[in-house]
């Protein structure tokens, strides 16, 4: 099917690969209105229709055929060691063999230096070992006795073993086999039996299916603008990217040039990022999954598939809201299946952040946030004043240039590179971070607080 891609990648400047990625993300979307008119009372063809398109996607399309074995390999082990091993080293054992082998296949990626712009079969075996290990972790939940499990866990435990399709539909759902987002099994199946709407109930048009109103208004507009940001990636991405930061012409340009270019740089990169997982949510919410229930004014929600919430990182209020606004399930699935899992029973979780930058930078905002905050805070009834409106402002433009900082070395790939813009941008996010930290750190906290009880005592 190369011969139909080729043309399109030379017209629009773009590799073969990206043209199929989103080629597949594309027709997701009319897949995801057929899937939906499967009625809940044939299952087996809902699990079967979800293998078959991601097969279609994997081998037909991608030529990823050795790519869609391993995955398969991965999906049957888990089964296995899910149904037979009682004990409670089970999610271990299921975590160990699918990271080991994707571990595996970035070293072989690495080995052969395949650009980000390839796309091979360690992207979708990403989503894949997270649905996985949650699926190994629901299970052994449902295992264990409700007392002792929170809340999440009651709501996602597995109680009873699925068959090997109803696995293989849920491990090849279409809408987000290749890149996102991932959802554990009491999600999938709610949406076969479509028990997930169950809230719509006595609320919809269509007297035989109690389906949502509203649902393809939300999902087009998510296609839409998944289209929007493609085009804004394909169309600005030659002149504005990370790598520019290296080149001749860049250091040729004043430092103030220099870092409102490179702030650029940054969302021109992430858009990228929007656009297929806005379309990969469309496609989602299209198949039924997402629905949230209802809004204020009685307008069905479709909140539960978004991987990313574009506003709050572009324009986030501290660092710690964009954290949680990016890669969405990604954080759910750390915090759910790693933090709370290596933790004891009735001790508090470990730190959130898996990379020393984002846990420095994260813990830089905690510290002006406790610390600042109080000082510009209206009194309680009063309204917002200017003073903490700047703080708002300035805690936003000091999250974005963080962010476009610690994120460039995702896409510059080599230490080198790196280390090269960071130099060639005189190292001002360190400066930002480590200046910060040593100001509280030097008696600057105790220089805040006078004021900040004063402040306290006026309001009493």
């Amino acid at each position: 099917m190369d011969a139909l891609f080729v043309p399109l990648a030379a017209a629009i400047g773009a590799s073969v690969d990206q043209i199929k990625l989103i080629s597949c993300l594309l027709i997701a979307c009319p897949l995801g209105s057929l899937f939906i008119r499967i009625p809940s009372s044939q299952p087996n063809l809902k699990h079967l229709f979800n293998l078959l398109v991601s097969v279609f996607f994997f081998i037909p399309v991608l030529n990823l055929s050795w790519g869609f074995v391993q995955l398969l390999g991965s999906v049957l082990g888990t089964y296995y060691i899910g149904a037979n091993v009682k004990g409670p080293n089970m999610p271990w054992i299921v975590f160990a063999f699918v990271m080991g082998h994707l571990t595996i296949n970035h070293i072989i990626r690495a080995f052969y230096n395949l650009s980000y712009e390839t796309f091979e079969v360690t992207g979708p075996q990403m989503v894949l070992t997270m649905k996985l290990t949650t699926f190994a972790w629901n299970v052994w939940d449902g295992r264990t006795a409700p007392e002792s499990l929170d809340k999440w866990q009651l709501q996602k435990r597995v109680t009873r073993y699925p068959t090997l399709l109803e696995f293989l539909g849920y491990s090849f759902y279409f809408p987000g086999v290749l890149v996102g987002p991932y959802l554990d099994y009491a999600s999938y199946m709610s949406l076969i039996d479509e028990s997930i709407f169950k809230s719509a109930e006595g609320k919809c048009n269509n007297a035989s299916r109690t389906i949502p109103d509203g649902r393809k208004r939300v999902a087009y507009r998510k296609m839409l603008t998944g289209l929007v940001f493609l085009g804004i990636f394909v169309v600005l991405s030659p002149s504005f990217y990370y790598g520019i930061a290296v080149t001749p012409w860049f250091l040729t340009q004043g430092f103030i040039y220099r870092m409102a270019y490179f702030q650029l740089c940054g969302f021109i990169e992430r858009s990228k990022y929007y656009a297929i997982w806005t379309l990969t949510e469309g496609a989602s919410i299209l198949t039924g999954l997402g629905f949230t229930g209802y809004g204020p004014s009685s307008e069905s929600t479709w909140e539960g598939a978004a991987n990313v919430k574009i506003l709050e990182i572009e324009l986030p209020s501290n660092f710690k809201v964009l954290l949680d606004s990016w890669n969405i399930n990604t954080n759910i699935w750390l915090r759910e299946c790693i933090y709370k899992r290596v933790t004891p029973k009735g001790k508090k979780p470990g730190f959130r952040s898996s990379m020393l930058t984002f846990a420095t930078s994260a813990f830089w905002a905690v510290l002006c946030r406790a610390n600042l905050r109080p000082l510009v805070l209206p009194p309680p009834g009063a309204p917002t004043t200017t003073t903490k409106r700047i703080y708002d402002w300035s805690g936003t433009f000091v999250s974005i240039l963080i962010l476009n900082y610690v994120a460039a070395p995702f896409m510059l790939l080599t230490f080198t590179d790196s280390i090269e813009a960071w130099r060639r941008l005189h190292w001002y996010g360190f400066w930002i971070v480590f200046s910060t930290l040593a100001f509280f750190w030097l008696g600057g906290s105790k220089f805040l607080k006078g004021p900040t009880e004063e402040r306290r005592k006026g309001c009493y």
